[in-house]
């Protein structure tokens, strides 16, 4: 849905800025943040939530924190481009927890995963074990993440 679709005022525009800088933020604190009573912007969020356009809220971890040392982005060629096959491929990627996003790609590869691991190591037994296997899987080429310079979940609001 887009946003013109949804009429978003400056007061959502200020609740979905506010959520995303902080989720745990309460309606208390919300509605003292954009001036309204906590029922009224209570019903706001509900309804930014309905809409679709709130999705929920995460915690955000830390990788190192939790022993997760490398980053990679596999670039992944497929044997061929029918919907069974796309299908297929996205189901069995999806299952797999150390791919943190995958892409769907135009120019050369058709596809591009985020993968974690713990080290070099696991990381290749991963990408050997798991990522090979996905159906239809023709051509792998992996770039490592030397520094993560920016990473960021907020979106901006227009």
């Amino acid at each position: 849905m887009l946003m013109d679709s949804l009429k978003l005022d400056s007061v959502d525009r200020q609740l979905l800025e506010a959520l995303q800088a902080d989720g745990r933020t309460t309606i208390g604190e919300l509605a003292e943040k954009v001036c309204l009573s906590p029922s009224p912007c209570w019903r706001r969020v509900k309804q930014l939530e309905e809409s679709g356009l709130i999705e929920g809220y995460n915690a955000r971890l830390s990788r190192r924190k939790l022993g997760y040392g490398v980053t990679g982005f596999v670039h992944l060629q497929m044997e061929n481009h029918t919907p069974e096959a796309a299908e297929s491929f996205e189901r069995a990627v999806v299952a797999l927890p150390q791919v943190l996003s995958c892409h769907n790609l135009s120019g050369r590869y058709d596809y591009q995963l985020e993968v974690i691991g713990v080290d070099l190591e696991t990381f290749a037994e991963f990408v050997r074990t798991h990522i090979r296997a996905l159906p239809g899987v023709r051509e792998i080429s992996t770039s490592f993440s030397l520094k993560e310079i920016k990473r960021v979940i907020a979106i901006p609001i227009l």
